[in-house]
């Protein structure tokens, strides 16, 4: 898989350091991630979506595993078997479930790793995602890491014990 650094995240004072060359734009009816990735469940995203009324059974691949290292991270969401796409993908390019999708499925195209209080971003280089560097895209600024990243900051201050979220831009809804 290629990955290339674009930012880094100081969870203490969410300073952001950043590639002030890459942007990004998610592309409305798009849908491609939907079609081409294979997507990782937690048991939380699974919860998510049986809130919503559907069986686990309808959407979890409970044949395909995901792992890091020997550390088991669940099991992979089903794809439909007519066009290989994600079950809640619409005729639209939309999801049906879009305020309630998978971690994966928010965090894509970026990849998130913790080295001690940075939060280290990358960018999974995918030739099918035209939103990478689409000239109508930002740069990684803090609001746009809260709108992408917000919960996993969250969390990941949380177990660290800072309580430095005094931050939060007008009109960003995290």
């Amino acid at each position: 898989m290629e990955k290339r650094w674009v930012a880094t995240i100081h969870l203490d004072s969410l300073r952001i350091e950043n590639d002030p060359s890459f942007k990004f734009k998610c592309l409305p009816g798009c849908g491609r991630c939907c079609i081409e990735l294979d997507i990782p469940l937690r048991n939380e995203d699974i919860a998510k979506i049986e809130d919503l009324g559907y069986n686990a059974w309808e959407f979890v691949d409970y044949e395909k595993m995901f792992y890091r290292g020997n550390k088991f991270l669940g099991y992979g969401l089903k794809k439909r078997p007519f066009d290989d796409a994600c079950p809640f993908l619409q005729e639209d390019g939309k999801c049906k479930i879009y305020s309630h999708r998978p971690l994966a499925c928010k965090l894509y195209p970026f990849i998130l790793v913790r080295h001690g209080l940075a939060l280290e971003v990358y960018l999974k280089e995918d030739s099918f995602c035209k939103g990478i560097n689409h000239p109508e895209g930002e740069p990684i600024t803090l609001e746009l890491a809260l709108r992408y990243f917000g919960d996993v900051i969250r969390e990941y201050q949380h177990k660290l014990g800072i309580l430095n979220t005094h931050y939060k831009p007008e009109n960003l809804t995290i």
